[in-house]
């Protein structure tokens, strides 16, 4: 019998699946609690391996390294949401996983993910399952034009997904994409925003203030908060995911992405996006922009320790850097006031994220 219920010491090794730069982030933010990380990650270029005391090179399907690294860890939790959910049961037989299988089923899958906050009662853009021509064909009818396919499954970035407008054709769109998918649509917004927040082992629920995103060529180009948004906007969306974090009896950080809907009355509202149940991209401001960083909050929920506070220092911007951006590292940190945060990611491509820089402007007293 697993306990659930242990609470993990100083000395205590922590189980990561994946080996990225939010793994790299995640392994030093538990070192400062003087925690050991394990990394569990395939071939290939794993920032995180340089930072953690212990790495397994295997596959995510590899039964014997996946039951001796959760001999290895006291808990586990992952830096992606496309970790094979068979993966996560095997261990979750052997150790506590946080946040849990069953937050990672329903987030991993967007149909399912859409199913589950329609049921909540939260708003989404409409949305259909396609899984054949056919099917497309009667969900662009329901839905209209411009809506957007998205495989079910790990899309990213802008990966995955094709808009589709008046001219396009439904068989050519169908075959290029050529998986399981859902038919959303088009949702005509103001601003996207996300909610960065945690939930302990004790149902304790933290949310980090609103962050304002904005993006390129679907990757995240820079965050900025607070948002600018009414302070009812803000309430609101802190309140959504706190319903997403308990109906999903979630442990750890997770992101939820909205939009925000401008009214014909001029009254703005909310619409859900997607759910990250990971740390976040618009989450990394907070190691230089807050008290607790959502690194170190996540090491705190998944260890079963209290949360730390959320409190915001001043205004922050967030500036990923992406592919040749980082380059320029030289002359951003000799800028005055920036954090320049390098993954140490061995290869420089477009679209790739090898970086980014924070600068944090306090008020004056």
């Amino acid at each position: 019998m697993i306990d659930q219920s242990r609470i993990l010491q100083p000395g205590d090794t922590i189980g990561i699946l994946g080996g990225g730069q939010l793994a790299r982030m995640l392994a030093l933010a538990a070192a400062t609690f003087g925690l050991k990380t394990h990394i569990y990650a395939p071939d290939g270029d794993n920032p995180a391996f340089d930072v953690a005391a212990h790495c397994t090179t295997a596959a995510y399907d590899d039964a014997d390294a996946l039951a001796r690294f959760a001999q290895a860890v006291q808990v586990v939790t992952y830096e992606f949401e496309n970790v094979p959910a068979a993966t996560v049961a095997n261990l979750a037989r052997h150790c506590p996983v946080r946040p849990s299988g069953h937050a990672l089923a329903t987030t991993q899958d967007r149909l399912i993910e859409k199913r589950f906050l329609r049921d909540l009662g939260l708003p989404t853009a409409p949305f259909a399952p396609v899984d054949a021509l056919e099917d497309l064909k009667q969900a662009v009818e329901a839905i209209g034009r411009p809506s957007i396919l998205k495989t079910r499954r790990f899309g990213y970035d802008g990966k995955g997904q094709i808009a589709i407008h008046q001219q396009d054709a439904l068989e050519a769109v169908h075959r290029d994409l050529n998986a399981p998918a859902i038919l959303e649509g088009f949702v005509r917004f103001s601003r996207e925003v996300s909610v960065v927040a945690a939930r302990g082992t004790d149902g304790t629920f933290r949310a980090f203030d609103l962050c304002e995103n904005h993006h390129s060529r679907h990757i995240l180009a820079t965050t900025v908060v607070p948002a600018r948004v009414s302070p009812e906007i803000e309430t609101e969306a802190a309140a959504m995911t706190q319903r997403i974090a308990e109906a999903l009896d979630y442990v750890g950080v997770l992101a939820v992405e909205m939009f925000v809907v401008p009214g014909k009355d001029g009254v703005e509202t909310l619409c859900v996006n997607e759910i990250a149940p990971r740390v976040h991209n618009s989450g990394h401001w907070t190691i230089d922009g807050a008290v607790t960083s959502q690194f170190a909050q996540h090491v705190r929920a998944t260890c079963g320790w209290p949360l730390g506070s959320t409190q915001r220092f001043g205004t922050v911007h967030m500036q990923n850097l992406i592919g040749e951006e980082a380059d320029g590292w030289q002359a951003l940190m000799a800028a005055e006031g920036a954090c320049v945060h390098l993954y140490g990611k061995a290869e420089s491509r477009p679209g790739r994220k090898m970086g980014h820089v924070t600068t944090v402007t306090v008020p004056s007293r």
